[in-house]
């Protein structure tokens, strides 16, 4: 997925999904650019904490058309467990390091991940800031890191799907958030957890009414989504929903 847009803004006329592309700057021939129809934030984005419910969702005009190339991860139950063992993969168009931006093809990256428990992750944080700005890494949070390569999300990856592989299907179970020195192994990168949120999303869902009609220039093709796959529940449904962190307003920090 891509989210493009000419600058931050909060209104849906001024962003485009792009579906199956694994080059930033170049379609293919089964890429779908997707209108977007609503941007719904979490309603406590930042109300208490640096980065607390970092989430967002875009509603779609049109359902998502599921092929071989298009794929949904599905939404875990908000019981899942996440264990150190379990394969997990990042992927993102962010920077390689501080330093290094990604070249010209712009390929999309990826690297397998494991995850780090939260009390690891705050002991590394709080002995970097100290007494300063508080980025405490809090329940609706995860980390995760490739603690061999020390490859994790950098600048431009916010957003970035955290994909576990689950008995029936690829379970979406973090968004990139934030992070410190990317290129540093020991820092873990911090993502919102998917299934603290699964009650806020299905009411969002349910919610939400049909959208307006689309501007005319969209096909008005119907198009099919696929099944749910149990026990998991897909993003797709009579419309498309996607998530992502709320960094429509907030920029990567500039420690990470």
């Amino acid at each position: 997925m891509g989210l493009s847009s000419s600058r931050k803004s909060q209104a849906p006329q001024d962003y485009q999904v792009q579906l199956r592309n694994t080059e930033l700057y170049q379609q293919t021939l089964y890429t779908q650019t997707m209108p977007v129809n609503k941007i719904i934030t979490h309603p406590d984005f930042e109300k208490f904490y640096a980065f607390g419910s970092d989430i967002a969702m875009l509603k779609l005009f049109l359902p998502a058309n599921i092929t071989p190339y298009v794929i949904p991860a599905c939404l875990p139950p908000e019981e899942l467990q996440l264990h150190s063992h379990t394969s997990c993969w990042i992927t993102g168009w962010g920077r390689l390091s501080e330093k290094t931006p990604l070249l010209p093809a712009h390929s999309l990256q990826e690297a397998k991940v494991n995850f780090v428990e939260s009390m690891f992750c705050n002991t590394i944080y709080r002995q970097t800031y100290g007494k300063g700005k508080d980025y405490s890494v809090h329940e609706e949070m995860l980390c995760a890191r490739d603690t061999s390569a020390g490859k994790g999300i950098c600048q431009g990856d916010s957003g970035s799907p955290l994909v576990c592989y689950g008995p029936n299907a690829c379970v979406l179970v973090g968004l990139g958030s934030w992070g410190l020195e990317c290129w540093h192994p020991v820092y873990p990168s911090i993502f919102t957890r998917v299934p603290y949120f699964i009650d806020w999303i299905n009411e969002v869902r349910r919610l939400s009414p049909p959208p307006d009609p689309p501007p005319t220039d969209i096909p008005q093709k119907p198009l099919r989504a696929s099944a749910s796959l149990q026990p998991y529940s897909t993003l797709v449904s009579s419309q498309t929903w996607l998530l992502l962190p709320f960094t429509l307003k907030v920029q990567w920090q500039a420690h990470g």
